[in-house]
């Protein structure tokens, strides 16, 4: 059953009491890494293996969200609340069947690196105490997730571009 998070800003992603930081370098510019995030929603489950579905929807307070579902039936509702092209696109959580979680933000930054772009996924998260030590032994899998997720985006967007 879906439960209502704590809604944040984006100054969670710095004083979040759980932080994971991740980044990696792709081929591609910031400009075409940010149109596979922001405006390809539905072509995550193309390259993030974790995740089986994403769509848009209106967010809370009107604004943009997106309705993502992860294997092992975990499901998110989230709210955009920075899409600063080419360089940020972050969403929080508004409602999720997550155990434990109490607020979630992720915040992709984009910053040139030569002719490609590094990519840095922050998950800025607050739950339970149980959540949090999960997450905590559970960051080298997320951290390896993250990798394959953004080189097989860097695969696709070299190949759309061939």
């Amino acid at each position: 059953m879906a439960r209502r998070l704590r809604p944040v800003g984006l100054e969670f992603a710095e004083s979040a009491p759980l932080r994971l930081v991740f980044a990696r370098k792709v081929s591609a510019p910031p400009e075409t890494v940010y149109r596979a995030l922001a405006d390809d929603t539905a072509g995550w489950p193309e390259w993030f293996t974790a995740v089986t579905l994403c769509r848009p929807t209106d967010g809370a307070d009107g604004g943009k969200g997106r309705e993502v579902r992860l294997k092992g039936g975990t499901r998110f509702w989230e709210t955009i609340v920075a899409a600063d092209a080419p360089q940020r696109y972050a969403y929080r959580v508004d409602e999720s069947n997550a155990p434990g979680l109490r607020a979630l933000l992720e915040e992709w930054r984009l910053t040139p690196a030569g002719t490609g772009t590094r990519v840095q996924w922050t998950f800025a998260a607050d739950g339970t105490a149980p959540f949090r030590i999960a997450m905590k032994l559970g960051r080298p899998g997320m951290g390896r997730a993250f990798r394959d997720a953004v080189t097989a985006l860097d695969r696709r967007l070299t190949a759309a571009n061939a």
